[in-house]
């Protein structure tokens, strides 16, 4: 970069606790750089996620080299760049805005980061069969990476059955060959008992949503259990899961994946993703 100092933002509603600034700085000191990393609390600035688009302008404007974005405007920064990337353009989501010198490109990290996080985390696991509890945005991306893992039959099951028959096409239309299914939840116990794993991605079990996102009666030893919550990091799915002896895989491996692939893409640098795994979990801690 230069030596020059590098300016970078998060933006989203609710993010004045994120991790992401701390471990994004701790990486660009190990790495000898001058970077800052500020959260845009819109809901503490009192900007409509609607106005994504001004805030890109305005972030530019001020110096920034990129930003994180996060819920709820994955969606809407999209109409507002010069290029997405491909596999962004395909999950209709950007998690990361980079400004070059005379565009600003889109990309989603979230992706590549459960994918990466899940081959560290449950190696060797069998992805056959895997019903994906959750048709939001983080369910778009674990769906996509998990079809490109090998899975063979994923279920999009969601309480918003129009919302998860709308992913399942999604998702069949960019994965052909793989069979993607749309669920009911009252489907669960039927699609537990024959599938080998279970990704969560939604709130439910997050430190503001406690609980338990399905009856832990559905759960059986046969069947890994993912969790994309990471705050805790022992989710009380995670905690049940554990109990009847399943395989499981915390939130952290994607957060902290998705992160490093953030980090690179901001700075040219390639991350360690082994420190910044350390240091997420200590903050976690």
């Amino acid at each position: 970069m230069g030596g020059r100092p590098l300016l970078v933002g998060l933006v989203g509603t609710g993010v004045g606790p994120s991790l992401t600034p701390a471990l994004h700085m701790a990486e660009g000191r190990a790495h000898g750089l001058d970077y800052v990393y500020r959260t845009i609390d819109l809901d503490d600035v009192g900007v409509a996620p609607e106005r994504i688009g001004e805030i890109l302008t305005w972030a530019r404007a001020l110096g920034y080299d990129a930003l994180n974005v996060t819920h709820p405007c994955k969606q809407l920064v999209i109409p507002h760049l010069d290029t997405v990337d491909a596999a962004a353009a395909a999950l209709g989501a950007v998690n990361t805005v980079v400004f070059e010198a005379d565009r600003t490109v889109g990309y989603n990290t979230d992706a590549p980061g459960f994918g990466t996080g899940f081959a560290e985390g449950l190696p060797g696991a069998d992805t056959d069969d895997v019903v994906l509890l959750g048709a939001g945005g983080a369910g778009a991306a674990v769906g996509h990476a998990l079809l490109e893992l090998g899975t063979d039959h994923l279920v999009v099951v969601d309480l918003d059955v129009d919302r998860a028959t709308a992913l399942a096409g999604q998702l069949s239309a960019r994965h052909p060959n793989a069979r993607v299914d749309a669920s009911a939840f009252d489907k669960l116990a039927v699609l537990l008992a024959q599938a080998d794993g279970l990704v969560h991605a939604t709130p439910t079990g997050m430190a503001e949503h406690p609980g338990l996102p399905l009856d832990e009666g559905l759960l059986h030893p046969g069947l890994w259990v993912a969790d994309i919550v990471y705050r805790p990091l022992d989710t009380a799915l995670l905690t049940a899961a554990r109990r009847l002896g399943c395989r499981t895989l915390d939130g952290g491996h994607m957060a902290v994946h998705q992160a490093t692939t953030a980090f690179e893409l901001i700075t040219g640098r390639a991350a360690d993703a082994a420190r910044m795994s350390r240091h997420f979990r200590s903050l976690v801690g």
